[in-house]
């Protein structure tokens, strides 16, 4: 019995022990943290996705996650540098009960690109990791403050001139004259640039920045280089040229011969000077003499290639190969005008009419921005178009079949500075103090005809204050932002360097000839109309100009 009573309680404690095993909690298991999220941004309070321009100096940057943050893994997650890699300090505080972080930096420059980084390591005070990293950028805006003193408008046009002057003068090539393509060609010179150079050294005379004598001697060793020095094909000049010997520098592959609009811009100053040098003292007698040469052995009607029409390149390597009509709306009337005037390769109004102005067809019509456009391409093209003949040219009350050209340049300087202003592609800057679409470097390292039509964000000081005599009011105001507001970046020892993006927070410190001549010459021109007036007054250009039917008082 005992034996049986033993049993049955063993039965019995092996029975609870199988169901207190059956019936046991498992073990815990850690949770995993969950990842979080960005929420929201806002920057000086407005939120604009992930990029602003414009920000002041001290912005106060807010990001909002889904979680709370573990604040201890802030600074090693985030990170504010400027784009030229300089880390930026700043300071860090919190709302939201910890999901906000409110970012300050320190020390933030104007005109500067900067980005702020939030990577996957920052931590919620849970332990997860934020689930996409996000990058911030910001521009912040110009300086306002003035750079220079403030002086009257006519001391600053004149110290405009007087510095860009120094472009041609000073940085003139040592044994040629002639005006080096860039700051930075060496012996490379340019034939368009140069009679640019030659109007500018005549205005430098006439402001007396240098004395007649000095200007005198510098034109004599112009032309002599040019007369016995320089290559010629057919009495054109190429494009570019080596200023110590004379010989061709190859513009493109094709383009080593004759560039007939760039030898009508270099003939334009030649002449104009021709004009001014008028005194009866042998100095000035031979140089007029020699001027005249050089004009006449342009064989324009040659460059027709028997067509009625005229061909901008002829090389010695290769003929007519890059088979570039100079057809009209462009720059180069001057081309027109003075092939008509010359006095032995005259080309006939057939070319004029046939050629440039293809019977009609470089008319335009369309109204863009409110502006009817007489001529040209859609939205005007480049400004330059209504600089480079007009250097010399008189616009104002000039008109044959095609157009008025005080109304068509005065137009095309309107509809530039009505695009800038109303900034379609929203780059940042362009304003009504800051426009002037043209020809000029660009961020990128290379060169664009910048235009409505092809506008990568860059200005050109040369666009708005070369078209003074077209929109004095809007380019006075863009050559006070350029000097007072940009000068610390833009203002150098020739005078305004080429161009700026203030979107991209790129500024050229290059300087071109072509962009610098038209600033100082165009400036004359609205002051005193000096350089229309020496070569409208030219005999052959009155006749020649008649011959294409224009009809002008000048004439």
């Amino acid at each position: 019995m005992r034996s049986l009573k033993v049993c049955l309680v063993l039965v019995g404690l092996s029975a609870l022990c199988s169901c207190s095993k059956e019936n046991k909690p498992p073990s815990p298991i850690t949770p995993i943290p969950s990842s979080f999220s960005f929420n929201a941004l806002k920057v000086n309070g407005v939120y604009n996705g992930l990029t602003y321009k414009g920000v002041n100096t001290a912005p106060i940057i807010k990001i909002s996650f889904s979680a709370v943050v573990n604040t201890s893994s802030v600074s090693n997650s985030i990170a504010f540098k400027s784009n030229a890699g300089a880390t930026i300090p700043y300071s860090a505080a919190y709302q939201n009960n910890d999901s906000t972080i409110v970012i300050t930096p320190a020390a933030l420059q104007p005109i500067t690109q900067y980005t702020l980084t939030v990577s996957t390591n920052l931590k919620s005070a849970g332990g997860g990791n934020l689930q996409t990293a996000i990058a911030v950028n910001l521009t912040t805006a110009i300086d306002s403050t003035n750079k220079f003193p403030v002086i009257t408008d006519d001391q600053l046009l004149n110290l405009v001139q007087q510095q860009t002057f120094k472009y041609f003068y000073d940085f003139g090539h040592p044994v040629s004259g002639l005006a080096r393509e860039r700051n930075t060609s060496g012996d490379v010179v340019t034939s368009g640039g140069s009679g640019f150079g030659i109007m500018a050294l005549v205005t430098g005379v006439n402001r007396q920045f240098i004395t007649r004598a000095q200007g005198l001697a510098r034109m004599q060793l112009i032309v002599g280089f040019l007369k016995n020095n320089a290559q010629k094909f057919h009495g054109a000049f190429p494009h570019w040229l080596n200023g110590a010997t004379g010989a061709v520098v190859p513009f493109s592959a094709q383009d080593d011969g004759a560039d007939l609009v760039e030898t009508s811009f270099l003939m334009e100053g030649l002449l104009t000077a021709r004009q001014y040098f008028n005194a009866a003292s042998a100095a000035e007698t031979q140089l007029r003499a020699d001027i005249n040469t050089l004009y006449n052995n342009v064989q324009w009607n040659w460059f027709q290639n028997g067509q009625n029409t005229l061909f901008w390149h002829w090389s010695p390597n290769f003929a007519w190969s890059t088979n570039q009509q100079v057809n009209g709306w462009n720059e180069a009337l001057m081309t027109h005008v003075l092939a008509a005037s010359s006095t032995t390769f005259p080309i006939t109004k057939a070319v004029y009419t046939n050629g440039w102005a293809g019977n009609g067809s470089m008319k335009n019509g369309n109204s863009y921005y409110n502006v009817l456009l007489p001529l040209g391409p859609a939205e005007g093209g480049p400004l330059f178009f209504a600089h480079y003949s007009f250097l010399g040219i008189n616009p104002n009350g000039l008109s044959d079949a095609y157009a008025s050209y005080d109304v068509q340049n005065k137009a095309h300087a309107a509809i530039n500075y009505n695009y800038c202003v109303a900034n379609p592609n929203g780059f940042y800057g362009y304003s009504a103090n800051c426009w002037g679409l043209t020809a000029s470097d660009i961020a990128n390292g290379g060169y664009n005809a910048n235009s409505p039509t092809s506008d990568l964000g860059v200005i050109a000081p040369t666009a708005a204050i070369a078209s003074l005599p077209y929109t004095p009011t809007q380019s006075l105001q863009a050559l006070r932002f350029y000097y007072y507001k940009l000068g610390d970046k833009m203002w150098g020892p020739y005078g305004f360097y080429d161009a700026f993006s203030l979107d991209a927070t790129w500024f050229a410190t290059s300087d071109l000839a072509i962009d610098e001549g038209p600033i100082i010459d165009m400036i004359e021109n609205y002051r005193t109309g000096l350089l229309w007036s020496l070569f409208m007054s030219c005999p052959e250009v009155k006749t020649g100009m008649k011959n294409l039917g224009f009809q002008s008082p000048n004439l």
